[in-house]
C-alpha cells in the first residue's frame, strides 16, 4: 500500500468519510486480483492529489460492518465521500486516467 493511502477500518469509519476533503474508499480483500491491479493507480492518484483528495483502503475481509452497511456486494468498489455522504461509486478495476476522469468534477 503506498504511504500516501489511509487504512480504513470500521472503528472511525464516519469520521474518516465526514471530511470536506473528498474521500475515495477503495473497498478490496488480499485474495482479489482486480483489487491488487487498483494498488498502483490508486497508490499514485493519492500522491498526486495530495490536499485534494483523500484514498483510502478498507479491506472487507477484516472489517465487514462498513462493507455491509455500504451494501458492497463485489470487488473491488470504490466509493467517494465528501462530508460524509456517497458522492459517487465505481466498481470493478480502472486505470489511473480512468480514475482522473470520474473523480474531475470533485478534485477539481
Amino acid at each position: 500500500m503506498a504511504e500516501t493511502t489511509v487504512t480504513a477500518q470500521d472503528a472511525g469509519f464516519e469520521d474518516l468519510i465526514s471530511s470536506d476533503t473528498p474521500t475515495l474508499v477503495d473497498f478490496w480483500a488480499e485474495w482479489c486480483g482486480p483489487c491488487k491491479m487498483m494498488e498502483g493507480p490508486l497508490g499514485e492518484l493519492a500522491g498526486e492529489q495530495a490536499g485534494k483528495l483523500t484514498v483510502a483502503k478498507l479491506n472487507v475481509d477484516e472489517n465487514p460492518n462498513t462493507a455491509m452497511n455500504y451494501e458492497v456486494m463485489s470487488i473491488p468498489t470504490m466509493i467517494l465521500f465528501k462530508d460524509g455522504q456517497e458522492q459517487k461509486r465505481f466498481v470493478g478495476a480502472r486505470s489511473k486516467g480512468q480514475l482522473e476522469a470520474e473523480l474531475a468534477d470533485y478534485i477539481g
